[in-house]
Formats: C-alpha cells, sequence, structure tokens
C-alpha cells in the first residue's frame, strides 16, 4: 500500500503536500513548526490537517509492517498463492488483514486440527464436495481406534469441527457477517441477580437495550463500567428479534457453504454444520470483537471530548500580570493564603481561620485586608472547594469593610491544586512552603496565567473528561499532550519567565533542554535575544529552528523577538525596511500602512507569500495572544449551597464540563448542574460544543432539584421548559431530532474557567 497516495486520498490533498509533511516528520519536526513556519513546502496544510496526517501515518505504517509480517508467516508455511498474496496487499484495514490470516495464524491445538491428524479431512471433503452422499455411510470407512475414533458419531463430529473451522476462518464470511449484526445487532443490558442494591448507581440500565451502532459514548462506557464491576450483564443480539436474526444468520453459513436443498442427506447434515459454526465460532467471535468496536469507538470520543474540554482551558483568558492573593479554602485546618507578584513569585503567605470550630471572622478579615494593602493586590482568586462560598463571603465583607482597597474576588477550580501540591515539581519548585500553601499559590497563579500553571498538572488530574479511567489510558495521555503541545506553542512563551513545565512544551525542547534555559537565565540573567538560544547547553541548530519562533524575548534587543516571526525570517523584514524607509519600531503595530503593502514585494526563493503573510499580519500585533479577553463572573448571593435552589431561579454560571449529552455548569453551590443537550438552544444541535465551550459565563434558569441523590437540572432555552428531557438512556430506540443551525445563547469569557474534577 501506496502510504502517501492513501493520506492525500483521506486528506483530499495532493500527494506532494502529503510527501513534503511526512519527510519534515521524519526529519524531527513538530507540527506546530511545520503548520506555523513550513507552509509553502506542505502547500499551506493547517495544523488539523497535519495531526491527521500524523494519526494515520503511523497506523497505515503499523499496518505495512504487520502485512509484512504476515506475508512472511504465510509464504515460509509454503501456502502463499497470488491471489492470497494479492489480498493481502489490498487489505486496508488492521481487522481485515487480521481476517485473512487467520487461516495460517499459529494456534494452540484445535479440534479441528485433532481431527485433521486422525485423518478425517478427506471425509470433510468428500461431503463438501458430493452432496449425494450420506454421511454417516461415507463416515464409516473412517472409523479408527487406534487414532480415537471409534465409531461414525465421532468421524463426522471430526469432519464438523474440521469445516467448522474453515467457516469461521473465511475473511469474507466474517466481514459480511460482522457488518450485519453491526447494522442489526442490539446491545440488552442486566443487572446481575440480587445485586440490584449496589448497583443503584447503574439503575437505568437495569433492563436497558439499544442498536448497537446507536449507542453514544457515554452510555456505552457506563455499561463496561458495570460489567466490568459485575454489577451488570450485557449481551448481544444480532437482531431485534433474537431468534430470526439467529435463524437468518445461520441461513447465510448455509449459503456460504452453498447448501440449496435440505432433503439430501449431505446438504441437511451441512446445514446443522452451519448451525453450530454460527453459534459457536462465528457469534462467539463477532460478539467480542464488535463489543470491542463499541467500547473503542466510546473511547475514541470520550478522549475527544476530554482533549476539546482540555484545550479549552488551557486557552481560558488570562487575569493578567497582577499582584494576586491566592484561597485555598478549609474549614477545620483554616484557609490557606497565598500573595505572588506580577510575575508569580511568592511575596508571602499565611493561614487564617474564619470558619468553624475557630470562627476568627473578624481577625481574619483585618488579616486579608492588612495584606492586600501592603502587597498592592488587585486579584483575589479563591478555591471552589470545600468552604469555598463561605470564604467567598469572607472576601466580600473585605470589600465592605474596607471600601479603600480596589480588587477584585474571582472563583477558580482547584482541581489538580493537591496534586501538584504533593508532586515532585512543586517540592523543588517551593521547598520552604508547606503542602497545603503551595495549593494557595497555584491557585493564585492558575488565575494569573492558566496556561503556565496548568501544564505542571497531569492533564488527567485536572477532572475534565468523562470516564476518564476507563479508557486506554496509553491513547488518553497521547491525546492530551498533544492538546497541552498545541495550547503552548499558539499562545508562545516568554523564555525569561517560564518555567520548565511550560518550557519542556515548546515545539523541539526537551525536558533536560528545557532545565538547560532555565539554569542558563539563572546563571547569566535574562536573555537579551534569541540568538543567545544558541549558547545553551545541548540546545543545537534543530531545536533552535523548532523552538525559536515559540519563545518570545520580552523587552530585549531585538524587537522581533518579541513576536512570532521566526529568526530565520528576519531578512525578510530586514526588506521591508529597506524598501519602505521605516526603522522596525516604525512599522510594528501600523496597521494601515502594512495592510498596504504588497506581499507579493517581499517574496523570494525562500519565502513565499504565505510566510510573508503571516510576517505582515504579525507585525500588526507583535505577539499577540490568541486567548479572548478576561472576565469575570459572580455568583449569587445568598444561594451557596443546593437547599437554596429553587426551580425558576435565573443564575450566572461558568461551564465546569462538556460531555455528549449536555454541559455541566457551576452555579456556586458545590455541585455543577447539567443542562441536558436539548436544553442548551432554542434550536436543535447534535454536539453541545456548539453552544458551549468549557469556560464560558452562561445565564441559566433552574428546572429541577433533587437534593438527595445531588442533582441540578439546568436550562439555557429562552423558550418554555415544558419539553424538557432527562439525561436518561431510551430504553428502546433512540430518536434523532431534525437537525437546525444552532443559535447558542452565551457570553465567550473564559474567566473561572477551571472545571470541578467529576467524581466519576
Amino acid at each position: 500500500m501506496d502510504v502517501i497516495l492513501r493520506i492525500a486520498e483521506e486528506l483530499s490533498v495532493n500527494s506532494q503536500q502529503v510527501k513534503a509533511a511526512v519527510a519534515l516528520l521524519d526529519e524531527g519536526s513538530t507540527v506546530p513548526f511545520i503548520a506555523r513556519y513550513r507552509k509553502e513546502v506542505t502547500g499551506g496544510l493547517d495544523d488539523t490537517q497535519l495531526r491527521q496526517l500524523e494519526e494515520r501515518l503511523g497506523y497505515l505504517r503499523e499496518l505495512n509492517a504487520r502485512r509484512e509480517t504476515i506475508l512472511e508467516s504465510i509464504n515460509s508455511q509454503g501456502k502463499l498463492t497470488p491471489e492470497l498474496e494479492k489480498a493481502i496487499i489490498d487489505a486496508d484495514t488492521k481487522t481485515l488483514l487480521e481476517d485473512l490470516y487467520l487461516p495460517y495464524k499459529p494456534k494452540r491445538r484445535t479440534k479441528a486440527q485433532i481431527a485433521k491428524e486422525a485423518g478425517l479431512e478427506p471425509l470433510a471433503d468428500n461431503i463438501l464436495d458430493d452432496r449425494s452422499v450420506i454421511p454417516t455411510e461415507v463416515a464409516v470407512a473412517y472409523i479408527n481406534t487406534d487414532k480415537e475414533v471409534p465409531d461414525v458419531a465421532a468421524a463426522l463430529e471430526g469432519a464438523r469441527q474440521i469445516i467448522m473451522e474453515r467457516i469461521s476462518e473465511s475473511a469474507e464470511l466474517l466481514a459480511e457477517l460482522r457488518e450485519r449484526v453491526w447494522k442489526d445487532g442490539i446491545i440488552h443490558a442486566t443487572v446481575v441477580p440480587e445485586k440490584e442494591q449496589v448497583a443503584e448507581k447503574f439503575k437505568d440500565y437495569f433492563d436497558y437495550q439499544e442498536a448497537i451502532n446507536k449507542i453514544p459514548s457515554h452510555r456505552a462506557l457506563a455499561l463496561f463500567r458495570g460489567r466490568n464491576e459485575d454489577l451488570l450483564t450485557i449481551n448481544l443480539k444480532p437482531g431485534l428479534e433474537e431468534k430470526d436474526a439467529h435463524l437468518l444468520c445461520t441461513q447465510f453459513v448455509s449459503q456460504h457453504l452453498n447448501v440449496t436443498d435440505t432433503t439430501k442427506p449431505a446438504d441437511a447434515w451441512l446445514a446443522e454444520t452451519a448451525r453450530f459454526a454460527w453459534k459457536i465460532k462465528l457469534f462467539t467471535r463477532i460478539d467480542l470483537d464488535l463489543k470491542m468496536r463499541l467500547r473503542e469507538a466510546a473511547e475514541t470520543e470520550a478522549i475527544k471530548v476530554f482533549a476539546n474540554n482540555l484545550k479549552d482551558l488551557l486557552l481560558a483568558a488570562p487575569a493578567g500580570s497582577k499582584a494576586t492573593m491566592g484561597l485555598d479554602p478549609g474549614i477545620r485546618t483554616g484557609v490557606k493564603v497565598a500573595i505572588i507578584d506580577a510575575t508569580g513569585k511568592v511575596l508571602g503567605t499565611d493561614t487564617i481561620y474564619p470558619h468553624p470550630p475557630r470562627k476568627q471572622w473578624d481577625e481574619s478579615i483585618s488579616t486579608l485586608a492588612k495584606l492586600i494593602a501592603q502587597h498592592q493586590v488587585s486579584l483575589v482568586s479563591i478555591g471552589n472547594g470545600t468552604a469555598s462560598r463561605e470564604t467567598d463571603q469572607l472576601v466580600a465583607d473585605v470589600i465592605k469593610r474596607h471600601p479603600e482597597l480596589k480588587f477584585t474576588k474571582i472563583t477558580v477550580s482547584e482541581a489538580g491544586a493537591s496534586v501538584y501540591s504533593a508532586s515532585e515539581l512543586a517540592a523543588k519548585e517551593f521547598p520552604e512552603l508547606d503542602v497545603s500553601l503551595r495549593g494557595a499559590v497555584s491557585i493564585a497563579r492558575r488565575l494569573q496565567d492558566p496556561l503556565a500553571e496548568l501544564v505542571k498538572i497531569d492533564p488527567k488530574s485536572i477532572g475534565v473528561g468523562q470516564y476518564q479511567h476507563d479508557v486506554n489510558q496509553f491513547q488518553l495521555a497521547k491525546s492530551l499532550d498533544i492538546v497541552v503541545e498545541d495550547c503552548v506553542n499558539a499562545v508562545g512563551v516568554d523564555v525569561n519567565t517560564a518555567s520548565v513545565s511550560l518550557l519542556k512544551q515548546v515545539s523541539g525542547l526537551s525536558a533536560s533542554v528545557s532545565e538547560n534555559i532555565v539554569a542558563f537565565r539563572n546563571d547569566n540573567g535574562p536573555f537579551l535575544n534569541r540568538k543567545q538560544l544558541k549558547k545553551v547547553p545541548r540546545l543545537g541548530d534543530k531545536a533552535y529552528e523548532q523552538a525559536a519562533g515559540f519563545l518570545r524575548v520580552m523587552n530585549g534587543d531585538n524587537p522581533l523577538d518579541a513576536s512570532a516571526v521566526h529568526p530565520e525570517a528576519y531578512p525578510v523584514v530586514e526588506a521591508i525596511i529597506d524598501n519602505t524607509g521605516k526603522s522596525i519600531r516604525d512599522l510594528i503595530g501600523q496597521s494601515q500602512f502594512l495592510r498596504s503593502l504588497n506581499p507579493a514585494n517581499y517574496t523570494n526563493a525562500d519565502f513565499g507569500l504565505p510566510t510573508v503573510t503571516d510576517i505582515l499580519q504579525e507585525l500588526e500585533k507583535p505577539g499577540r495572544d490568541p486567548r479572548p479577553e478576561f472576565k469575570s463572573v459572580e455568583f449569587k448571593a445568598g444561594i451557596e449551597k443546593i437547599s437554596d435552589l429553587k426551580p425558576g431561579m435565573r443564575l450566572d454560571g461558568v461551564v465546569t464540563n462538556v460531555a455528549n449529552f449536555g454541559a455541566f455548569v457551576d452555579i456556586g453551590v458545590h455541585q455543577d448542574g447539567l443542562i441536558h443537550i436539548s436544553h442548551l438552544s432554542d434550536t436543535f444541535i447534535k454536539d453541545p460544543r456548539d453552544a458551549v465551550k468549557t469556560g464560558d459565563m452562561v445565564k441559566v434558569k433552574v428546572l429541577e432539584v433533587d437534593a438527595e441523590r445531588k442533582r441540578i437540572s439546568l436550562s439555557m432555552k429562552t423558550t418554555t421548559d415544558e419539553d424538557f428531557v432527562e439525561s436518561k438512556p431510551d430504553r428502546k430506540t433512540v430518536k434523532t431530532p431534525n437537525k437546525a443551525k444552532p443559535q447558542p445563547i452565551v457570553q465567550n469569557s473564559m474567566a473561572n474557567a477551571f472545571a470541578k474534577a467529576l467524581k466519576k
């Protein structure tokens, strides 16, 4: 298989574009670098296309490697025919390839192999070739007590096992039946007897059935979790009417054996063989294959949801370089306080005890006011865990009693803060701080710059996925790492303030090189220009090429070093300067003048129109941040716990998580509410992300409150709420409404954006 041509066809681009991109990837270039700085080479492939290309390249190369192994194995057995070789070469999926290899794959000694060793294969061939024979009569000649074939029944059973194995190893038959059952199959789940009470959380699936090819990922993963916990049984039926579906599949197998007249003794015997082959061999394998297919598809979708939510969090609006106080709320253990300056440096820490049992409310207000005034704090970041609303009220009282203090209070998610606090990285960063105080620092820093702080935490600990512990952990980690890399490089990194955790996500930089950059910076002072990066130990030419454009040197020798213009393209800017007679400082930010220039006048053999166009756009707003403008949301006063909620209330909230069935929203009561997908918009939407994204500030209406089960139903619809549909699986069918253009009702803000970790 020609990998280049195949990928080009799938991406609907020409093969030269794919060939160029593959060459760059093989040379060690990263996707962010290729997408940003090699547009001429790839013909303008964007980062999404390049990620798809990279994924398919890996799959198809693995497929080709497996193909070669299979061809070599079959050839060594002396069984590789021209027809089989062509079929293997043409196989375009791993499933088909393994189906073709199945008859030749070394396997444990089967009943069919034992029958062959007993000399029963000619009997099987005789019955298949001549339908006029009477099986019981021709089988007499194969009785052999020395080979453990004592009678006619044993001989015919051995022949049947041989034919059944041949049937089960037919790639064409397997593929046809697999797709038939995928099209018509029904998953039926039931509760394990006498486990109803312990399986209460899976109550919706005690007697549940749905078409296998219609089950959404979140329901599929819930089913598999229930099965893994030995609380649910999952059965696959080949069709809605199970008995009829099994009969149809058996008839299809019979057709494969060319059984046309069951009045003939051989045909009748073969029809029974077909029934056994379907029931014992084929359906057993198809059952496993399709449940695996369902699970893999569900995991892929869940990983995609997690990746999308993580991207929204990482690209949340930064509050900016301002002195910030972080509060990590607690009741008995007190509220941990940390103050950081505009660069994130820790200025001071403390612990206050405003809540029971100490109830030092006034003393706590006095302490906070003193610290805010002393360090000229502009922002107070409050973690959203236990005692969050009570601590929020404490800070509100500080504002009331000290109106001279001009600051803004904001609640942020503390998801993952405890993981970071106890990590080796945090211990190295703050060896003198107690673990609990490190969490307060993290809460403050993630408000200043969420991307810079969240990269220090394992993405899986941020808690914005659905069933994240049930999916393939390797694929999840790989997908999330890609998201982090893309986000960091999209924003760019200040080389003079970035941590090792942030630097190692930059294109071309390893963890060790990132450590060397920080060490060099500590020993020699801030970098004055990008050229100095070449003096960093182990940062070679290739790493410099990949990383330089994404590293920013603010207020350095060369204004271009603070932009996304790659150093290799500085000659283009110099040509513009020579041609216009303006200095670089006169060019930067002059939108009207820059837009009057014709990019084609500055192209050459090395830099084409796409690169020159990008350079002119970058000069308009050098180092522009792609993240949105920072905004904050104020939770409604007096609404602090789930018992305060009443149907009909209108509240402000922040989207903390988006799943396939809807979106979770923090409305300030320590329990996220759910907006079912049917209530995200006045018109039908297929994907919740068409209406909202993680971190969006939204206005919602409370529909239902179940305090006992801690469930809150919300709506963003402006029309009547009478048609509200709860997030429960339809036990029989899944209806698909007519698609309409979504009209989301949402203010696009990333304030207060860090999602609460889902408990399950």
